[in-house]
């Protein structure tokens, strides 16, 4: 899985010197496992960077905050904690959009705000192989569109750079990982956890994998592999 992160960040050219990278901390094991290897990689890489882990709260009760914030702080390094409202917004009647699409983009808006103020160039999210495999789908399926979540993408004229360095990493390495290493389990307490589009597009695409096991491969592949040639084209009056 190392190698993977190490293939992803050198190919997307996603770390640079004297960089100042906030890392979007979520608790579950994606982001989990992006903090713990780019803390392993901040002692062994050949350029010098800061990571500065950041959790958005979304403001639901029962929250394990604090436990996160524990963890972090005795394991890598002091979490900076946003309170918000934002889940709860999503979720409230005044919402007429699906609350995880208002929530992601609020919360993402606001990791780009605390990234400004620190005078971060860089947010490293935990998005993995599959979940960019998923965007993919879940925008032809429901945006009518065509498109995903590059490994590394521009904002703001080029000021501000989002990366995912588990871009190449399946979901299943970042399960596996977790278990060896023993993170703690910080359990989602969105009620639309586990009620999702994305669930569904994954249960979709796992039983497609069953049958075929090259087809992962070939869908990941293909999106870097477009014959713009043989796609529709509409036309101007």
């Amino acid at each position: 899985m190392r190698h993977g992160v190490g293939k992803a960040i050198h190919d997307w050219e996603m770390i640079e010197d004297k960089d100042k990278i906030l890392v979007g901390l979520s608790g579950g094991k994606d982001s989990l496992t992006l903090l713990h290897l780019l803390f392993f990689l901040q002692k062994r890489a050949p350029v010098s960077f800061d990571i500065i882990p950041v959790h958005v709260d979304p403001g639901f009760e029962d929250t394990f905050v604090k436990e996160l914030e524990d963890y972090v702080g005795t394991n890598f390094h002091p979490l900076r904690v946003e309170v918000t409202d934002f889940g709860v917004r999503a979720h409230s009647k005044e919402n007429r959009e699906n609350p995880c699409f208002l929530c992601a983009r609020l919360r993402r808006n606001r990791l780009f705000e605390i990234a400004e103020a620190l005078n971060c160039k860089k947010v490293a999210l935990g998005h993995n192989k599959d979940d960019i495999i998923e965007t993919l789908f879940i925008n032809m399926f429901y945006a009518g569109k065509i498109g995903t979540m590059k490994p590394r993408q521009s904002f703001f004229n080029g000021n501000l750079d989002i990366i995912r360095p588990l871009a190449y990493v399946e979901k299943k390495d970042i399960v596996s990982f977790s278990q060896m290493v023993g993170f703690p389990d910080f359990v989602n307490n969105c009620p639309s956890a586990n009620l999702t589009k994305r669930g569904e597009i994954r249960q979709m695409l796992e039983n497609l994998y069953k049958q075929n096991k090259h087809i992962k491969g070939n869908i990941f592949r293909a999106m870097g592999n477009v014959a713009s040639d043989y796609l529709l084209e509409i036309e101007n009056d």
